[in-house]
């Protein structure tokens, strides 16, 4: 099997991480190409003079800021090694969904994500993205743990 486009969703955290060090392990093996995302999270209530006329807020202003910036030093550090890659600033209100979303458009072949391993309360309560991405994705999906 031949991985082309591997998707790997990033936070910022140290677990994704993880899975974009796992993604370059993949794609110097198979010569493909990465496409890292990051999804900025769109609160219907915050966020509706934004969503529905373009208008500008600046909480949303900074959360791009620094999803920007997280993208392009993850972008940095897969280039300095020879790696194709792309990035992408996704938008939306449901995280997994989105991701899988850009899996689908970017056509890839397999995504890569970090868990935080949450267990019992902490995973009832705050949810996993990466457990919902796996189950609403027909694309493999290759879960990695810090």
């Amino acid at each position: 099997m031949s991985f082309q486009n591997i998707v790997v969703p990033v936070d910022g955290s140290e677990t994704s991480l993880a899975a974009v060090a796992k993604a370059t392990d993949f794609a110097k093996t198979f010569n493909s190409k990465i496409t890292v995302v990051q999804v900025m999270v769109l609160d219907p209530y915050i966020a509706a003079e934004y969503i529905s006329a373009t208008q500008t807020n600046d909480l949303i202003e900074r959360a791009r800021t620094s999803i920007v910036d997280n993208l392009s030093a993850v972008k940095s550090k897969l280039a300095a090694q020879g790696i194709d890659v792309e990035t992408k600033l996704l938008e939306g209100q449901t995280v997994h969904t989105e991701i899988v979303k850009a899996a689908q458009d970017a056509q890839a072949d397999l995504i890569i994500i970090g868990s935080h391993g949450r267990t019992g309360l902490k995973k009832f309560f705050l949810g996993s993205v990466a457990q919902s991405v796996l189950g609403s994705s027909d694309i493999p999906v290759m879960v990695v743990r810090k």
